[in-house]
């Protein structure tokens, strides 16, 4: 008998530890040393108590309990209610008879229900249970407490017996005196029970008065405790446990898992607190950044609404020192006001960039910024800046040349004007004098010459009218601020000369009229006046080209000047030899007169030129001309200081036009061919761009040079093709590329960290991308990335790959960025928050209701995150609503973007 009995034992402990092959890791196979302990009767007093205990502890919640383990479950009534209520399923119908068939029937659809779970039963029967084998009884109750109580119990890829171990481990580990590392031993002296009730509930236990020498007090304070507190029913009694060398495993697994899975509540709400308040920082961090973009975006637009206008005004000024302070001011912008607006454009551009990545790393939908603030709407509107400020620049230079224009037209005009109106004065009258009705014949004739001499004379300032009429023509065409005065002054001078015109004619028909009657005429008066007004004409002429102003821009034009001015001194001495000449007529008219003592009233009848004016005029000629060289040297010194200029400009531009060009495509082959980790390529980027702007002192330095031919009033360069717009905007473009391409390096560290990426797989990525990036422009094509996703495996129809492009392309702009490229290979495995997710978080805060309390929130999460919630929340209109709930399904959906927040 004592033979057969020892058997049965140890085949329902073996049985016990190999209940199921799917589960294994339920418990490791018991030792020798355990197979000894079934000797003893405390394992069976035990585990009966604890046993029955945790049943009652689930029969109850259906109205009743069990008070002999092995006789009232030999019905299999209370077996499958049960199973029943730890289950929550609804078993077979039970037979409701008394007969022994009935109750193996009871007890074999439980046992097939327990089968059904994944539990394979070894050795037991339904026999052996009706018959009230108490050893079999407890292995098949063992067996429904390890598949409903201890199987489900998960810690950090941990379960079961070992997952409870770490879970106890955990919680008791702050704690002196406590060291977990069995379920027997480890709990005589009654600190883990209390260490665990403690951590979850300090106010039921003042752990600082425990000692460890009093196992008793401290075991049945634990047992005490829980089960007025913590509706956990008393599984084991504090005598059994001390007094047995070593505790029964089963019945202390048993007994904890009950605390397990008393405090896995506050775990869950923890977790889903915890859960909560990470997708609540990534929206209030994501609203912030969203925000600032907002504010950047609208003062940049406003800066640009301002100063566009400005650019645009077109109000000419009307002297040379007010376009002069336009252009000052025009430079000032440039050099203070606009770089600073460019830095926060590409400011701009990174953070929408940072913004979207974020977005997409935290699953958020992307962000779509308010109406007329979009990235490009702000490139629109800066592109309309620029054209307005080319334009601006471009009317400034040439209103700056129209007034020098103008300037010098009008000096011209007044010169020539002055010199026509002294020629004029008193001409007038001389026409209309009568003098010749009492003149004698000689006189006559005299008279008669004289006016022939003076219709040369008229012939001769005819092309100085003609030039005088043409100035102000040109003037009026120009838009010369003071043309009414011009034209006023021309119109005057016009009339004049039509006067006179008439008025000659007027006078030479009544002298022929009269010359008939007149034979005798002074031939030498009349060849002197015939030399002399040519003559004295060159000499006006000569004078006035001598004193005449003049602009040129080169060198080739001053040298031209000068050559014609050398010209001019070699007609010299032929024209001094002319004024000796017209002098000897004079010469030899006085010698007639003193032979023949001819009274010619001290003048010349046909002129009014004598030889004192001649020699005047001759000796101002002579004087102008050195006046003349001098004023050609030093143009001609001005003009080589500005080659100097124009060679100095251009031997700089020639050097950093190419340079900005040259990195502009280093930077586009680093952005396609980039070698080693991100961070590797993220140091190198920044190391270039530190490199190009240690290169700004010399566009500094080209700009100081441009401000020196510009205030020099330079407006050409034959040396090079570079202007400093070219280099600005070939500037700032430098620094925008190699801003963008270091913050798409920045923001693939962000997705590789997120999405778990690791280094080979981001070069697999960028060396796929590469292949079929095949304009290398740094982006796909859709063509190029169906061909890509084909290759890569994917077997998609049209309704397909237009999905994707609509995730990788949002904009359809009908290309794909690496950026996005990586994205999309790493969205399928992304582990990500959904708003399912957070809902159910919600619903465990909630206790399970359709709604929750602010109180509830400000319970459960911090302070700043529960008025975010309460803030944003609308009121609960479900039939169970009551006053103050709120809605936590519609937040939860709104937080990724599937209604409106």
């Amino acid at each position: 008998f004592i033979h057969t009995v020892l058997v049965v034992r140890y085949t329902v402990t073996t049985y016990c530890c190999n209940i199921t092959s799917d589960e294994n890791d339920y418990m490791p196979q018991e030792d020798d040393w355990d197979r000894d302990m079934l000797l003893d009767p405390a394992w069976e007093k035990q585990q009966r108590k604890t046993f029955t205990a945790w049943c009652n502890s689930h029969l109850r919640k259906a109205g009743t309990q069990i008070e002999n383990i092995e006789e009232d479950f030999r019905d299999g009534l209370k077996l499958m209610l049960l199973l029943e209520v730890i289950s929550g399923e609804r078993l077979a119908k039970p037979e409701r008879g008394k007969m022994r068939v009935h109750k193996i029937s009871n007890v074999n659809k439980a046992l097939h229900y327990i089968t059904s779970k994944g539990v394979k039963l070894v050795s037991i029967g339904a026999e052996e249970i009706v018959d009230g084998n108490a050893k079999m009884t407890l292995g098949m109750i063992w067996t429904i407490i390890l598949r409903f109580a201890i199987q489900d119990i998960s810690v950090e890829e941990t379960s079961a017996k070992e997952g409870l171990l770490l879970w106890c481990q955990r919680k008791t580990a702050p704690y002196k005196n406590v060291n977990i590392q069995n379920f027997h031993i480890s709990w005589k002296d009654g600190l883990g029970f209390c260490a665990l009730i403690h951590r979850h509930r300090p106010e039921l236990i003042d752990y600082g008065k425990l000692r460890k020498d009093d196992p008793m007090t401290n075991l049945n304070t634990a047992f005490d405790v829980a089960e007025k507190y913590l509706d956990i029913p008393k599984m084991l009694d504090a005598e059994d446990i001390v007094g047995t060398a070593r505790p029964d495993e089963k019945a202390i697994m048993t007994y904890v898992s009950s605390f397990y899975h008393a405090f896995s509540g506050a775990q869950k709400a923890e977790t889903a607190a915890n859960r909560i308040c990470k997708v609540l920082a990534v929206n209030q961090e994501n609203e912030q950044l969203m925000e600032d973009y907002e504010k950047l975006a609208s003062d940049l637009l406003e800066w640009i609404r301002r100063t566009i206008p400005w650019l645009e005004n077109r109000a000419p000024e009307n002297t040379m020192l007010a376009m002069q302070q336009k252009l000052e001011d025009f430079r000032d912008y440039r050099r203070q006001h606009k770089p600073p607006k460019v830095q926060e454009k590409c400011q701009l551009e990174i953070n929408f960039n940072t913004l979207q990545t974020k977005l997409r790393l935290s699953n958020r939908p992307a962000f779509m910024p308010s109406e007329g603030k979009m990235v490009s709407d702000v490139s629109n509107a800066w592109g309309g800046l620029e054209g307005a400020e080319k334009g601006y620049e471009e009317w400034l230079l040439n209103e700056i040349r129209r007034l020098e224009r103008l300037d010098h037209l009008a000096e011209k005009f007044r010169q020539k004007a002055a010199t026509h109106e002294a020629w004029t004065e008193g001409k007038e009258e001389m026409l209309q004098a009568r003098d010749f009705e009492t003149a004698s014949l000689s006189e006559i004739k005299a008279l008669l010459k004289k006016h022939e001499a003076f219709e040369s004379d008229l012939a001769a300032h005819q092309d100085r009218v003609e030039q005088i009429a043409a100035i102000a023509q040109e003037l009026n065409e120009l838009d010369y601020y003071d043309s009414p005065s011009v034209n006023s002054r021309c119109q005057r001078i016009c009339d004049r000369w039509d006067a006179l015109g008439a008025l000659t004619q007027k006078r030479s028909e009544a002298l022929q009229r009269t010359e008939k009657l007149l034979e005798t005429i002074d031939q030498l008066y009349l060849e002197f006046a015939k030399r002399a007004a040519p003559f004295n004409n060159w000499m006006e002429g000569a004078m006035e080209d001598l004193q005449d102003t003049f602009i040129v821009h080169t060198i080739e034009e001053i040298q031209g000047l000068s050559t014609a001015h050398e010209q001019f001194k070699a007609t010299l001495p032929d024209a001094d030899k002319e004024r000796g000449a017209i002098l000897g007529i004079h010469n030899e008219i006085a010698k007639i007169v003193a032979t023949y003592h001819v009274n010619m009233a001290g003048t010349n009848p046909y002129t009014t030129i004598n030889p004192q004016d001649i020699n005047a005029k001759w000796d101002k000629v002579r004087q102008l001309v050195p006046q003349r060289d001098q004023a050609l040297i030093e143009e001609h010194a001005r003009q080589q200081n500005n080659e100097r200029l124009r060679r100095q400009f251009a031997n700089q531009a020639n050097v950093i036009g190419p340079w900005i060009q040259t990195k502009m495509e280093e930077i586009g082959r680093i952005s396609i061919e980039m070698h080693g980790t991100l961070e590797d390529q993220l140091t190198h980027l920044r190391q270039y761009e530190k490199n190009i702007v240690n290169y700004k002192p010399k566009i500094d330095q080209l700009e100081g040079d441009h401000q020196l031919i510009q205030e020099a009033l330079i407006f050409d360069n034959k040396h090079t093709n570079y202007t400093m717009e070219h280099i600005r905007v070939g500037w700032e473009q430098l620094l925008t590329t190699i801003a963008r391409t270091i913050n798409e390096i920045e923001n693939q560290i962000l997705t590789r960290d997120a999405k778990g990426i690791s280094q080979d797989q981001m070069n697999e990525f960028r060396a796929s991308f590469n292949h079929f990036d095949r304009k290398k422009t740094g982006m796909m094509e859709a063509e190029d990335f169906k061909t890509c996703l084909i290759s890569l495996g994917y077997n998609m129809g049209e309704a397909e790959f237009s999905r994707i492009m609509s995730i990788v392309d949002p904009n359809r702009v009908g290309v794909v960025t690496f950026q996005a490229f990586i994205d999309f290979m790493s969205r399928e495995t992304a582990d990500t928050d959904t708003a399912d997710q957070v809902m159910a978080s919600f619903k465990v805060l909630a206790g399970d209701k359709n709604f929750i309390m602010a109180d509830e929130l400000r319970r459960e999460l911090p302070p700043d995150q529960a008025e975010y919630c309460i803030a944003r929340m609308a009121p609960y209109s479900g039939t169970d609503a009551v006053p103050g709930a709120l809605d936590y399904m519609s937040f939860s959906t709104a937080l990724y973007g599937e209604s409106d927040l």
